[in-house]
C-alpha cells in the first residue's frame, strides 16, 4: 500500500500567499479604469465645443427658428381641412420638434446653456438685433403675421401659411448651409447638411402647391 506525500506545512502556506496576492492584482485591475477608458474620457469632455463656436450657435439658434415652424404647423393644422397642406404640417412638425430635441440635448452634453446674452446668429459673423415685432431672426414671421394666419381659414390659410413657411425655410437653409461650414462636430455638421437638402426639398413642393391655389411665394 502506498503511502500519501506529505507537503510541508510551509510549502502549503507559501501557495496560499502566492493565491491571494495574485487573486488581488485582479480585483485591482478589474476595479480601475483602464487608461485608454480615461484617456476618452478627457477627451470627450475637452471636445465639447466653446461658448462661442458656431456649433453652439447654431444649436440654440436654429432651435429658436424650428419652434416657430413647429407652431405655425400646429395652427394651420386647426385651419384647414386640406389633407396635402396638413400631411405637411404633420412632417414640419415631426421633422422640426425631433431636431430641436436633438440640438438642445447636445447643449445639455456639452455643458452649455440653452439660451444667451448674443445676439442671434453672431456665431455667423453678421449679428441680428431683434425688432420687437416677434421675429427674432430672418425668416420667421412677425407677431402680427402669426396672429392673421390664427384668424384665417381655409384656402386663404393654406396661401398665408405656404408664403410664410417657404420664406421661413429659405432662410434656415441658408443658416443650415452656414452651420454645415462653420461647425467644429460631426453632429452639427450633418444634422445641417440633413436640414439643406429637407428644406430645399420641401420650398419646392410648397412651390407646387401655391400654384395650385392660383397663388405665388
Amino acid at each position: 500500500m502506498t503511502s500519501a506525500v506529505r507537503v510541508p506545512r510551509p510549502m502549503v502556506l507559501a501557495g496560499a500567499v502566492v493565491f491571494l496576492l495574485a487573486l488581488g492584482l485582479v480585483v485591482l485591475t478589474i476595479g480601475q479604469p483602464s487608461s485608454a477608458a480615461s484617456s476618452a474620457s478627457g477627451t470627450s469632455s475637452s471636445a465639447a465645443p466653446a461658448e462661442t463656436s458656431a456649433d453652439v450657435g447654431f444649436a440654440r439658434d436654429m432651435a429658436v427658428h424650428h419652434q416657430q415652424a413647429v407652431e405655425m404647423s400646429f395652427v394651420v393644422r386647426d385651419r384647414t381641412d386640406d389633407a396635402d397642406v396638413r400631411r405637411l404640417a404633420y412632417d414640419i412638425i415631426n421633422t422640426q420638434a425631433n431636431q430641436r430635441g436633438m440640438m438642445l440635448g447636445w447643449l445639455e452634453t456639452w455643458g452649455r446653456p440653452k439660451s444667451s446674452e448674443r445676439p442671434p446668429m453672431a456665431w455667423m459673423g453678421h449679428p441680428v438685433t431683434p425688432t420687437g415685432d416677434g421675429s427674432l431672426m430672418p425668416g420667421m414671421a412677425t407677431d402680427a403675421e402669426m396672429d392673421e394666419l390664427r384668424k384665417a381659414g381655409g384656402t386663404a390659410a393654406e396661401i398665408l401659411f405656404l408664403r410664410l413657411m417657404t420664406v421661413h425655410h429659405r432662410a434656415g437653409a441658408e443658416m443650415a448651409r452656414a452651420g454645415a461650414g462653420a461647425a467644429g462636430t460631426a453632429e452639427i455638421k450633418n444634422l445641417a447638411a440633413g436640414m439643406v437638402r429637407g428644406q430645399e426639398s420641401e420650398i419646392g413642393l410648397m412651390a407646387d402647391m401655391l400654384k395650385e391655389r392660383g397663388a405665388g411665394a
